[in-house]
C-alpha cells in the first residue's frame, strides 16, 4: 500500500477531475465535487490537505492512495 501523500487542494482536485468528478460549487473554504454515479466529495482549500481528510476523500471516491498518485503523474 502506498503512503498517503500530503498534497495541496489543487492537486487533489485535478486528480479527481481525471476520474470524472466536476466542481459543482464552492462555499467558503470548501469545494464540492460530484460524479455521475459515485459519492460526492468535499475538498477543503487547505495546503496541504490533512492526511485524515484525504483518506476520507479517497474512501468516498472509492480509490486507493496508489491510484491517486498514478492519476497525478498523468
Amino acid at each position: 500500500m502506498a503512503k498517503l501523500p500530503a498534497w495541496p487542494h489543487g492537486k487533489v482536485i485535478r486528480a479527481l477531475e481525471k476520474l470524472g468528478y466536476e466542481i459543482v460549487r464552492q462555499k467558503g473554504s470548501h469545494i464540492r465535487m460530484h460524479h455521475s454515479y459515485k459519492t460526492p466529495v468535499t475538498i477543503p482549500t487547505h495546503n496541504p490537505v490533512a492526511k485524515g481528510t484525504l483518506r476520507k476523500i479517497l474512501r468516498d471516491a472509492e480509490i486507493s492512495a496508489q491510484s491517486l498518485i498514478d492519476l497525478a503523474k498523468m
